[in-house]
C-alpha cells in the first residue's frame, strides 16, 4: 500500500515538472509573440538582429517585449556561442513547438519563431527558422574569423596604409587645389579688370571676385570632407569592434545630406522662384540706393522734397520692399505650412510686439523728427534742460554733446515729447541775438546806461559786425530799471564764450564810468527823490541824439 502510495507521488512529482515547463516555454513565447491577430496589422514593429554592424534578420516585437529589446537578446545570445571556442556551429538545431520553432545551441535557446513571425516574411515558421540557422550559422564563422591573429593583423596593416595614403593625398590635394584656385582668381581678376576699368562696375566685380574666393575655398573644404570620411569609413571597417560605427557613420553624416539633397529636389521649382525673387529685390533695392543717392546729391530734384530725407526714406522703402518680397516668397519657402514653422512665427512675433514697443515708438519718433527738421547734426540745441551739438542722429536715440564735453543720448520719443529748442536754425541767415540784462538805479541817466551798453557790445570781439546791438528797458521795477543788451551772433557754438566776453566788457564799461550795477533793497523813501535833471540825461558816453536801433 505504501509502495503505490510511493508511485504514485512520483507520477505526480513527475506531471508538475512538465507541466511546469510547458508553462514555462509559452510564457517565453509569449514573450516573444502577440496573438495572431494583432501580427498581421501592417504598423508592426521590427528592429533588426546585427552582430559587428551586419543585420542578420528582423524580429516583430509586442508592447510588453519591444523589438529593439528583443533584437538586442537575441544578438547577444549569438554572442555569447560565438565568443564560446568549444561550440560548433554546426551542432545549432530547430526544435519544433505547438507554438512554432525554436533555434537551439544545446540548453540555450537562441531564438522562437513563431506563426506571427513567419507571416511578416510571407513563409511557414519551418522554412523561417531554416534561414535563421544558416544566417546565425555564417555569423559566427565571421564573427570568430574577424576577431583572429592574422585578421587583426591584416586590418591593422590594412588601416596604417591607408592612413598614409590619405595624409598625402590630402597634402597632395591641398598644393593642387591652392594653385587651382590663385589661377581662377587671377584670370578672373584680370578679365574684371579690363572690362570695368572706369566704370561703376569695377566695385561690383570685386564683390564678385571676394565671393568666388569663398565659393573656392568651401568647395575646397568640402572635398576634404568627402576625403577624410572615406578614410575614417574604409579604417573603421577593418576591425570588428568598429564595424558598426562604419555602418553608423553614413547614417549620421550622409544620411542628413541625403534628406537635404531629397528636400531640396523636391522644391527645386520653389527654390528658383525664391532665386529669381531675389534677384529682383536687390536690383530694386540697388535702383532704389541710386535715386536717392542722387537726390541726397543734389542731382535729382524733388519739389518740395529735402536733400536730408533721402537716406531715411530710402531706409523706409527699403523696409517696404523687403516685406513685399517675404510676404511673397512666405509660402514658396519649405515647411512654411508646417505647424512648426507657424508656431515659431507666432513665437517670434509675440516676443516682437512684447519686448520692441519702446523700440518702435523711438524709431516713429526718430522718423518723425527727421521730417519735421527739427535739428540736424552739428546743430546746437536745447532739448529740455541739455544744451550742447547734435553729434549723431540715430534710428531710436540722438546724440548730444554738451559744451563740458559730456555726451548725452536722449531717446527720440522723449525728444518728440519735449520742447526742443534750435540755435542754429535761422543763425547764419538771421543771426542768433544773444541778451543779457542788467538793474541799475533810476538816478542814473537811461540814455548814459544804453550808450555804455552798447559800447560793451561794441567792444566785444566775434559778434556779427553787420548787425549793430540794441538795448530794450525791460522793467521799471520797484528799485531799478531792468536794461536788456541784444546782440547779434553768426556762429552758435561759440555762445558761452561771446556771453563770458560781453559779461567782461559790461563790467568794464561801467567801472570805467563809474556806475554801480546794483539793485538796493527797500528800506524807507530817501530825502532826495532818485531823478536825473535834465544837464545830466547825455552823459557820456551819451550822445545828444542817439541812434535807435529797431530789433530785427
Amino acid at each position: 500500500m505504501k509502495a503505490g502510495w510511493r508511485r504514485l507521488h512520483l507520477v505526480a512529482a513527475a506531471a508538475a515538472v512538465v507541466l511546469s515547463t510547458v508553462l514555462g516555454e509559452a510564457g517565453l513565447l509569449a514573450q516573444e509573440a502577440e496573438p495572431p491577430a494583432q501580427m498581421l496589422d501592417a504598423d508592426v514593429e521590427t528592429a533588426p538582429v546585427e552582430i559587428d554592424g551586419a543585420e542578420l534578420f528582423r524580429v516583430r516585437g509586442v508592447t510588453s517585449y519591444p523589438a529593439a529589446r528583443r533584437a538586442q537578446d537575441v544578438a547577444d545570445r549569438i554572442v555569447r556561442i560565438a565568443s564560446d571556442p568549444s561550440f560548433v556551429p554546426e551542432s545549432l538545431v530547430i526544435v519544433e513547438t505547438p507554438l512554432g520553432s525554436e533555434i537551439h545551441a544545446g540548453r540555450l535557446r537562441i531564438i522562437s519563431i513563431s506563426e506571427p513571425d513567419a507571416a511578416l516574411e510571407g513563409a511557414s515558421h519551418s522554412l523561417l527558422a531554416t534561414v535563421n540557422l544558416q544566417r546565425i550559422q555564417e555569423a559566427v564563422r565571421a564573427y570568430r574569423a574577424a576577431r583572429s591573429r592574422e585578421s587583426l593583423i591584416d586590418g591593422s596593416v590594412r588601416a596604417l596604409s591607408a592612413l598614409g595614403i590619405f595624409v598625402v593625398a590630402l597634402l597632395l590635394y591641398r598644393w593642387i587645389s591652392r594653385r587651382v584656385q590663385n589661377g581662377i582668381e587671377r584670370r578672373f581678376r584680370e578679365r574684371v579688370q579690363s572690362l570695368a576699368i572706369g566704370s561703376f562696375e569695377f566695385v561690383r566685380a570685386d564683390r564678385l571676385a571676394s565671393h568666388l574666393r569663398t565659393l573656392l575655398r568651401s568647395l575646397r573644404f568640402l572635398v576634404a570632407l568627402a576625403m577624410l570620411y572615406l578614410f575614417f569609413d574604409f579604417a573603421l571597417r577593418q576591425f570588428p569592434w568598429t564595424r558598426i560605427f562604419a555602418a553608423r557613420l553614413d547614417d549620421w553624416l550622409v544620411g542628413p545630406v541625403r534628406v537635404i539633397a531629397g528636400g531640396l529636389v523636391a522644391f527645386i521649382p520653389n527654390l528658383i522662384f525664391l532665386i529669381v525673387l531675389y534677384i529682383f529685390t536687390r536690383w530694386a533695392l540697388n535702383l532704389i540706393r541710386l535715386f536717392f543717392e542722387g537726390v541726397q546729391r543734389g542731382e535729382v530734384e524733388l519739389a518740395g522734397f529735402e536733400p536730408d530725407w533721402a537716406v531715411p526714406t530710402f531706409k523706409l522703402v527699403r523696409m517696404a520692399v523687403v516685406v513685399f518680397a517675404i510676404v511673397v516668397a512666405y509660402p514658396y519657402i519649405p515647411g512654411s505650412e508646417s505647424d512648426a514653422f507657424k508656431g515659431i512665427s507666432l513665437f517670434l512675433g509675440l516676443v516682437f510686439s512684447l519686448g520692441s514697443s519702446s523700440a518702435i515708438s523711438n524709431i516713429i519718433a526718430g522718423y518723425t523728427m527727421t521730417y519735421r527738421r527739427l535739428f540736424r547734426e552739428g546743430d546746437r540745441v536745447r532739448i529740455g534742460d541739455v544744451v550742447g551739438k547734435v553729434s549723431q542722429v540715430r534710428l531710436q536715440v540722438t546724440h548730444v554733446r554738451t559744451p563740458k564735453n559730456e555726451e548725452v543720448v536722449i531717446p527720440n520719443s522723449t525728444i518728440l515729447n519735449s520742447e526742443v529748442t534750435n540755435y542754429s536754425t535761422l543763425a547764419k541767415s538771421d543771426g542768433l541775438i544773444l541778451h543779457t540784462s542788467v538793474g541799475i538805479g533810476y538816478e542814473t541817466p537811461w540814455r548814459q546806461v544804453e550808450a555804455m551798453l552798447l559800447l560793451a557790445a561794441e567792444r566785444t570781439p566775434g559778434l556779427a559786425a553787420d548787425r549793430k546791438p540794441f538795448v530794450l528797458q525791460k522793467a521799471l521795477g520797484d528799485f531799478a530799471v531792468t536794461y536788456e543788451i541784444n546782440v547779434h551772433c553768426d556762429d552758435p557754438s561759440r555762445v558761452p564764450f561771446l556771453y563770458s566776453e560781453l559779461h567782461r566788457q559790461i563790467l568794464d564799461v561801467f567801472n570805467e564810468y563809474g556806475i554801480q550795477i546794483m539793485t538796493p533793497a527797500y528800506e524807507g523813501d530817501p530825502e532826495q527823490p532818485k531823478v536825473v535833471p535834465r544837464e545830466q540825461w547825455f552823459t557820456a558816453p551819451a550822445s545828444p541824439a542817439p541812434e535807435r536801433v529797431e530789433p530785427g
